[in-house]
């Protein structure tokens, strides 16, 4: 009998969710309106910071706040290679540098004595990642940030609802940004989010994202050269739809996450993702390593083969092509970037995946492993 397929990843979309979506239609109220209010009111109240502006991606949020922040060419951010692009795209396009940075091999996360000496005269803002949603290491970021007065940055657009040390992240640095692609934690299809404390950034924030106008002023008048970031109200409907169920979400995928855990603990071969004992994570895909020495590529097409969906994560940013012709690199030497990312595979993720799935996806990788192993 063959067995039905296994999604990758799928969104958690519930009834209550498309009555959300369907209510906005009949009002006329498309953009900019009540359910764009009451999304952002609810993320601010519930991560704890005075402000939130939703935006149309996770992208364009990190982007509004390397620009309302003033940072531009001359300037080095500090960033992860093993990200996604986003990450270093935000600071491409105000024509900065991004200055590529080492991670640490349990966490995947910015490598603290790494950062630490890749500060120069230039260095001006630390963009960190929240990588799979594990939260970085808060307390040495910030702690070299105001050492040097460098702006930190929390690209957790990965990371929604995870805490470090009993804080949920989005209150780390001058500004986080949160994102809500369908694979995420929650949803609105397309869609983003600016959290902070900084009343002028989330002011200038929101001027970038409607073109530049400003709060107060005429429609046609602009303050300021801007965007259209804007988050229309169906994805606003949707977003607070699937706010009010995000506890709900993080268990079901903390549920996946130990399934996982459990079935991979007696594999010699793959290393299972792990928390660090002062975080909570935010699981937002299941990343496993490989051992040293696997040829990473003959067990994904054997996985693919038998039907299971796999992922490489992630190809490291500073040996992008686009990478090459857009900075003059040096030597760059991140050798745990580069280790991690030949040995690192995503498997299927989402709330939705059950035990017996969990079971057909680890049976195959033990069983692609040793096809693999078997002919080194």
């Amino acid at each position: 009998m063959r067995e039905d397929p296994i999604s990758m990843s799928s969104p958690d979309i519930e009834e209550e969710d498309i009555r959300a979506v369907l209510g906005v239609l009949p009002t006329g109220r498309l953009s900019i309106g009540p359910k764009l209010e009451e999304f952002e009111r609810g993320v601010a109240e519930w991560v704890g910071t005075r402000h939130a502006v939703g935006v149309s991606s996770g992208t364009a949020a990190l982007h509004l706040i390397v620009k309302a922040l003033g940072l531009g060419p001359g300037d080095e951010v500090l960033v992860p290679s093993f990200t996604f692009a986003a990450s270093v795209n935000a600071i491409l396009y105000e024509r900065a540098t991004p200055v590529f940075v080492d991670i640490e091999p349990q966490t995947f996360n910015l490598d603290p004595e790494d950062l630490a000496s890749k500060v120069g005269e230039r260095t001006r803002a630390i963009l960190a990642v929240d990588v799979f949603g594990h939260p970085a290491d808060w307390d040495a970021i910030l702690d070299l940030a105001r050492r040097h007065g460098l702006a930190a940055i929390d690209d957790s657009c990965e990371a929604l609802g995870a805490e470090y040390r009993g804080t949920r992240l989005g209150r780390f640095g001058a500004a986080a940004a949160f994102a809500f692609y369908p694979n995420k934690q929650i949803t609105t299809g397309e869609g983003g989010m600016i959290v902070t404390d900084d009343a002028d950034l989330a002011r200038v924030a929101r001027s970038l994202r409607n073109q530049g106008r400003s709060e107060m002023g005429a429609w046609l008048e602009h303050e300021r050269l801007g965007y259209n970031y804007r988050m229309d109200e169906m994805s606003a409907a949707l977003g607070a739809s699937q706010f009010r169920r995000l506890p709900v979400h993080l268990e079901r995928r903390d549920r996946v996450a130990r399934m996982y855990g459990e079935r991979l603990a007696q594999e010699d071969l793959v290393l299972a993702p792990a928390a660090l004992p002062w975080v909570r994570p935010s699981w937002f895909v299941y990343v496993v390593t490989l051992a040293p020495g696997l040829d990473r590529d003959p067990i994904m097409r054997e996985m693919e083969r038998r039907g299971i969906p796999v992922r490489a994560y992630f190809s490291p940013i500073h040996l992008q092509p686009y990478i090459r012709r857009e900075i003059a690199l040096e030597c760059v030497a991140l050798p745990v970037t580069e280790d991690i990312a030949r040995r690192t595979v995503a498997l299927p993720f989402h709330n939705r995946l059950t035990e017996g799935e969990v079971d057909r996806v680890v049976r195959a990788l033990r069983e692609a492993i040793a096809r693999s192993d078997g002919k080194r």
